[in-house]
């Protein structure tokens, strides 16, 4: 059974980056690459997964407060942070320290009597084989508990109610929204506007429509200025030139070369991001993918142990051994897309950072047609990295 759930949540992996570059609804997606990130949860089910990943998909524009219930809520959580382990006789905390300190308030902002007290309100939470909510009432405990100084017969919902409540939630939302689409380095006056828009209802689109109208997000210092993550890497190659990946197993590869497989969190705090998503293994293999996929340029790897392991690093690319990625690569849609186009419009379009000088000379010699091997240069480029 667990070889079989592992297949086919490598499967779930594969489709769900397929479906990320080929959804028509762009900001949906990329909101569900983000919650993904912030409600970490990691299961070898495949049922439960895909229902947490669905639950994710439903509510990643919608209402924060019903968002983060129905998180609380899911199988592949309660499993993922011990819920199921939590009872009136033994109240387990790893569920309520996360929530407080991960998913809603951040670091400081509560006390260790106040994890304890919300630990008593989230006990007796549990799930049928379906994957079905479940509260075992013979295992919750039904006294009265005091979270932030205030005391009642709280249950699990009312104490995120509490939570809503701090307008620190709201702030903590904001700012890990404004490092994940707008910059690494944090603006205390823009996360403070943002975080007034969502205190007033937890509406996370009307949230994502003030952040995206603001004249701010178009500052140059906030336009090119991030590192690409793995998936937006991948993803956004989709986008130029329609690529298929024939063997999934290639793909699942690549996500592992690059350090970040979707639905294998590192840990329960997710990736890192930034600067961390360039190791000197991962940057040589980014600046080498698009011959790989594009010219099907051969190129060898090594790891130790399975591949589940991830611990794996390009070796070289050009070698004896002739390992090619088997990739469709729809060339003929790509021709259709740059007909007429400038090469300098898809520079433009492509490569959002200021360009080094260097590297404005070197794209100088391609001449002034988008053609395959230009394309594949300026993907080849540092600057691309960026978005």
């Amino acid at each position: 059974m667990s070889q079989l759930n592992g297949k086919q949540t490598k499967h779930f992996n594969v489709k769900w980056i397929e479906n990320i570059a080929s959804s028509k609804t762009v900001l949906r997606e990329k909101m569900v690459l983000f919650w993904a990130n912030h409600f970490v949860c990691k299961d070898v089910n495949t049922r439960y997964i895909y229902s947490y990943n669905n639950m994710l998909r439903i509510n990643a524009l919608g209402d924060f407060r019903v968002f983060v219930k129905a998180m609380s809520k899911e199988a592949s959580m309660i499993k993922y942070l011990n819920l199921n382990q939590n009872n009136k006789k033994n109240p387990n905390e790893n569920f309520a320290r996360e929530l407080l300190e991960l998913f809603t308030l951040g670091e400081g902002n509560y006390t260790e009597k106040d994890i304890k007290e919300c630990a008593k309100a989230f006990t007796g939470y549990s799930f049928n084989f379906e994957g079905d909510f479940n509260l075992s009432k013979g295992k919750h405990d039904t006294g009265d508990k005091t979270v932030f100084g205030k005391k009642g017969n709280f249950d699990g919902d009312d104490v995120l109610d509490l939570i809503l409540s701090k307008k620190q939630c709201a702030r903590y939302i904001c700012e890990k929204i404004y490092l994940h689409f707008v910059n690494d380095v944090p603006n205390k006056r823009r996360i403070e506007e943002m975080t007034t828009v969502f205190f007033k209802n937890y509406n996370i689109e009307e949230l994502m429509r003030y952040v995206f109208l603001s004249d701010w997000f178009y500052d140059k210092n906030n336009v090119g200025n991030k590192i690409k993550s793995p998936i937006d890497y991948l993803v956004g190659m989709h986008k130029i030139v329609p690529i298929k990946f024939r063997k999934e197993q290639e793909l699942y590869r690549l996500q592992t070369l690059l350090d970040q497989v979707l639905l294998y969190p590192p840990n329960v705090a997710g990736w890192e991001g930034g600067k961390s998503w360039i190791t000197t293994s991962s940057l040589v293999l980014r600046i080498k993918m698009p011959s790989m996929i594009f010219e099907k340029e051969s190129y060898t790897f090594k790891t130790k142990g399975n591949i589940n392991s991830r611990n794996l690093r390009i070796v070289s690319v050009k070698n004896k051994y002739q390992d090619k990625l088997d990739v469709y690569v729809d060339w003929k849609t790509y021709k259709k897309r740059v007909k007429q186009l400038p090469l300098s419009t898809l520079v433009d379009t492509l490569i959002l950072c200021d360009i080094n000088p260097g590297t404005a000379r070197y794209i100088s010699t391609f001449g002034r047609k988008p053609k395959k091997k230009n394309l594949v240069k300026i993907m080849s480029l540092p600057e691309y990295q960026m978005c």
